[in-house]
């Protein structure tokens, strides 16, 4: 009887515990390393931080379509009127993210977290022209910038204006990939606009006006007289690979594609960085956590851990050479020096604080894109 009744009091036990388990279903855009980095790095210091949870991460796809389905889904459940969202914490990049605080699919949450006051970069608040203040914490900030070889360029360009002068006097010494083939040349295009187009903080954050395009046929024309003394690369790796080759001297390339190739020896170790002003621009991915979700303390708890400085720095940094979500400095003495002089010898974050850029908003970005095929690359 004793057993028996010691059997039914381990049963009971074991009862309770499965039925008090939580799953903290996370949901992310993005390529296939970011679905991994959940799944074996951050989930599993948060489970061990809070036993009994276990942290399911699922990939929705790369680019903003990846987004886009996370926004499908929480939709559609609204819309059906269902009690809980399917996800507790979604990874997301910019444009989603307006639409989602827009319909109000997302909770205001980040002055809650003790993490919060560690992100003052404006990307925190604007994403392409949409205010997201509260509603978003940045996991991370890819970033473009002109990479260089120093044994070639004795006098770095410290702007776009210099730029455009050093690349007439070293005429197909510059490499860019335009339009077409990758991101790093997009982003080159659009620091270009910003620099010299008028009325920057209006292409960052509005209002957009159809207008504004017509007066940037000085800005394209100087471009495409630009273009006359660069090369056209066949992309962000092809840059790079010319950059390796000694094929050109400079030009633009992601900061964390740019040191992944410094680390499996596919650049010169002596190649440098520099991001010149008014600035050039890079983007952001986003945690935020669905407004119906069940677990929003442990969505929040998730979140807080995956923006402390010891895991932005070990995670982000160390494993992915990108920069930190939260404001770098905020990561100093929590990386080695030697992570710390490799990510922000030639970058600082008082540099990335100044000229670290948004991309223009949609509207802007996309009159830029297709202007440069009209009165550029034409």
């Amino acid at each position: 009887m004793r057993k028996s009744l010691l059997l039914a009091g381990f049963a009971a036990l074991a009862f309770s515990q499965a039925a008090s388990a939580q799953t903290l279903n996370v949901a992310t855009a993005g390529d296939q390393n970011m679905v991994d980095y959940i799944k074996d790095y951050l989930g599993p210091i948060f489970e061990k931080s809070h036993p009994g949870v276990k942290v399911v991460a699922v990939g929705t796809g790369p680019g903003d379509g990846g987004s886009q389905k996370i926004y499908e889904k929480l939709d559609a459940q609204k819309k059906a009127g269902s009690a809980n969202a399917d996800f507790d914490v979604i990874v997301i990049h910019q444009k989603a993210a307006g639409t989602l605080v827009k319909e109000e699919l997302i909770e205001k949450y980040r002055d809650k977290l003790p993490t919060g006051k560690l992100v003052t970069r404006d990307t925190a608040t604007n994403s392409l022209g949409a205010d997201v203040t509260g509603y978003v914490m940045p996991m991370f900030h890819s970033q473009t910038a002109l990479a260089y070889n120093p044994d070639l360029v004795k006098s770095v360009p410290a702007s776009y204006a210099e730029l455009r002068d050093w690349v007439k006097k070293n005429p197909k010494q510059f490499g860019y990939n335009g339009i077409k083939g990758g991101m790093s040349g997009v982003a080159f295009v659009t620091g270009w606009v910003t620099a010299f187009g008028g009325d920057a903080a209006k292409l960052e954050s509005g209002p957009y006006d159809a207008a504004t395009k017509a007066t940037w046929d000085k800005t394209m024309a100087d471009l495409k007289d630009f273009n006359q003394n660069v090369i056209i690369t066949p992309g962000n790796a092809g840059t790079l690979d010319m950059l390796n080759r000694g094929e050109i001297a400079m030009g633009p390339v992601w900061v964390d594609m740019f040191y992944t190739w410094k680390a499996e020896g596919k650049l010169p170790p002596n190649m440098r960085l520099k991001l010149v002003t008014p600035g050039m621009p890079g983007q952001p991915m986003y945690y935020a956590i669905p407004k119906k979700t069940a677990q929003e303390k442990l969505a929040s708890e998730f979140v807080a851990l995956a923006t402390s400085p010891d895991v932005q720095a070990e995670g982000i940094v160390k494993r992915f050479n990108w920069y930190p979500g939260i404001d770098a400095q905020n990561l100093e003495g929590k990386l080695d020096k030697a992570a710390w002089d490799q990510l922000f010898a030639d970058i600082t974050p008082k540099d990335l604080a100044a000229n670290g850029k948004p991309f223009p908003i949609g509207p802007y970005f996309n009159d830029i894109l297709e202007t440069y095929e009209k009165k550029v690359a034409n």
